[in-house]
C-alpha cells in the first residue's frame, strides 16, 4: 500500500506497520534506499571539517545526484535524496534541510544554500509542475524558506536574502471543511535572472519576478514584478524603476519597508 499521500485525519486508522512504511516512504523513495542512506548519513553525516566534507564529497554519490565535486557540511538533512540534483561547486551549509519530493530539487552550479535554509516539496499526487529549480550562482541565505508544492524557478545569478520566504502553495479557504481537509492550491513561483530578495520578504504563490527586479527586506509580494523595478511595503507596490538606474541605495530599500 502507498501511503506517501495519506492525510494526517486517516493515521487512526492505519496499523503501526502501515504508519511506519509512510514515515519511511516520505523520508526515502524506497526501503531499501532508505536504509542505505541512513546508514551513509549516520555514518558521515555528523563529521566536521574538511575531512567531512572530503567524507561526504565521495560517498554522498550514491545517494544524491552530483554533476562535480560539492561541498557540504556536517548536519545537513537530505530527505528523498534520490531526487536531488547538485552541479559543480554547490555549496551547502550547516543544518540546511533539502526535501526533495517528486520532481526533486536542482541547484545549479556555484550556488551556495547558507546554513539553516529549508527547501521542501510535498507532492503525494506526483505533479509534474511541482519541484525547485535554482539556477546558477545563486545565494540562498540563513534560514530563507522554500516550498515547491506548486514550482519554483529561481534564475541565474539570483540573491535571496535571511528569512526570506518563497511559497508556491496556498490553502484552499472553505469554511464548510476542517482547516486539514480544505486541500491545497499550487500555482508555482517563477523568478528570472539577477534579482535581488530583501531580507524576510515573502513571494506567495503564483507572482512572477521580473529580471533584475529588487524585493525589499520585508516586503510582502502578492502580485507579479516588472523588470528593473524596485518593489517593497504590505502588500509590495512600486517604488522605482530601475532600468538605466544605478542598483538602490541601502536607503532606498530600507525605506521601502516604511
Amino acid at each position: 500500500m502507498n501511503l506517501k499521500g495519506v492525510s494526517p485525519t486517516e493515521f487512526p486508522q492505519k496499523t503501526t506497520i502501515q504508519l511506519l512504511r509512510w514515515y519511511i516512504l516520505d523520508q526515502s523513495t524506497s526501503v531499501g534506499r532508505y536504509i542505505l542512506e541512513s546508514l551513509i548519513f549516520l555514518a558521515i553525516g555528523w563529521i566536521p571539517t574538511v575531512v567531512g566534507i572530503a567524507l561526504r564529497a565521495c560517498f554522498y554519490r550514491l545517494i544524491v545526484k552530483c554533476h562535480g565535486p560539492v561541498v557540504i557540511e556536517d548536519g545537513v538533512r537530505l530527505r528523498q535524496s534520490a531526487n536531488i540534483r547538485l552541479g559543480r561547486g554547490v555549496y551547502v551549509d550547516h543544518g540546511v534541510w533539502l526535501h526533495a519530493g517528486y520532481p526533486g530539487i536542482e541547484i545549479g552550479e556555484f550556488s551556495q544554500i547558507m546554513q539553516h535554509a529549508e527547501i521542501r516539496i510535498v507532492n503525494p499526487n506526483q505533479s509534474p509542475n511541482s519541484g525547485v529549480r535554482i539556477g546558477k550562482n545563486c545565494y540562498i541565505a540563513a534560514f530563507t524558506i522554500i516550498r515547491g508544492h506548486g514550482g519554483v524557478y529561481i534564475g541565474d545569478h539570483t540573491q535571496v536574502g535571511p528569512n526570506a520566504k518563497i511559497l508556491a502553495v496556498d490553502h484552499i479557504f472553505d469554511p464548510s471543511k476542517p482547516i486539514g481537509e480544505r486541500g491545497l492550491s499550487t500555482k508555482g513561483i517563477w523568478i528570472e535572472d539577477n534579482v535581488w530578495i530583501g531580507s524576510g520578504a515573502v513571494l506567495t504563490d503564483g507572482v512572477h519576478i521580473g529580471r533584475c527586479a529588487v524585493i525589499a527586506a520585508g516586503s510582502f509580494v502578492t502580485k507579479d514584478v516588472e523588470p528593473f523595478t524596485l518593489v517593497g511595503g504590505v502588500p509590495a507596490r512600486v517604488i522605482k524603476h530601475l532600468e538605466n538606474s544605478p542598483v538602490p541605495e541601502v536607503s532606498e530599500m530600507a525605506g521601502a519597508t516604511s
